[in-house]
């Protein structure tokens, strides 16, 4: 086993970022360049920085307050009044714990959530709130191996159908761009639907891809739409 995956395995998993890195394993990798201190991961706490310093032979120190505080393990709940099925915590998610559809209300996983505190900001209607779920018990007493391992697996699994869709993405755009002889417009390719090309001649191609270009403007319209109405409807703060 290599130091970064020594490193990896001794980290909780909950991809949450806070550590400046996109992932946990970004963040073992910048440990065993020399480029990250062991004090930046507040999900594993005082007894994770414990586990580095073992790792790497470093003084174990204080968590660094400049990347959060040591605390419970929180949980995200969706007001259900309040979600208007933008879609956008979906995207965010590194572990796939929140389902939904378009325009539908949306619910977190409880026993998935790994209280990583991504899907907050992106709610354009405020409506995700965290709630401590462990009591007094923080860092690694809060988190156990297996809901970590279970983590990096969801999260693997994340990776990979990004990876996927993206690819698909790619290759449907490619396709359409070839048949009509010009390059679609950057929104077209900025957009998240999949479609298959497989077994369309050119010219379905191109027209999915202007329909898709259509369908993402409505979509667009109607996430605005809904926006406007609940910032309207909801009490002022």
């Amino acid at each position: 086993m290599t130091l970064v995956d020594a490193l990896n395995d001794a980290l909780p998993q909950t991809q949450c970022k806070r550590c400046d890195f996109a992932d946990c394993r970004g963040y073992a990798e910048a440990i065993a360049a020399g480029a990250a201190g062991i004090n930046q991961c507040p999900p594993g706490g005082a007894a994770g920085i414990e586990r580095l310093a073992a790792l790497t032979g470093r003084n174990a120190s204080a968590l660094d307050p400049a990347h959060g505080r040591e605390g419970p393990r929180q949980l995200a709940v969706i007001d259900e009044a309040w979600c208007i099925g933008c879609t956008l915590c979906l995207q965010v998610c590194p572990v796939d714990c929140i389902v939904g559809a378009p325009k539908a209300m949306h619910t977190v996983i409880e026993a998935l959530c790994t209280g990583c505190e991504l899907c907050i900001p992106v709610c354009p209607v405020d409506c995700i709130a965290l709630t401590p779920v462990t009591g007094e018990h923080t860092g690694w007493q809060a988190w156990s191996a297996e809901q970590a391992a279970e983590s990096r697996r969801r999260y693997e699994l994340h990776r990979a159908r990004l990876q996927r869709e993206a690819a698909a993405e790619a290759e449907r755009f490619e396709l359409a761009a070839a048949a009509s002889g010009a390059a679609l417009p950057i929104a077209a390719a900025a957009e998240p639907s999949i479609t298959q090309a497989a077994d369309r001649t050119p010219a379905e191609t191109t027209d999915a891809a202007a329909a898709d270009l259509v369908a993402a403007r409505h979509r667009r319209s109607v996430i605005d739409a809904a926006l406007a109405r609940a910032r309207e409807a909801r009490p002022r703060r």
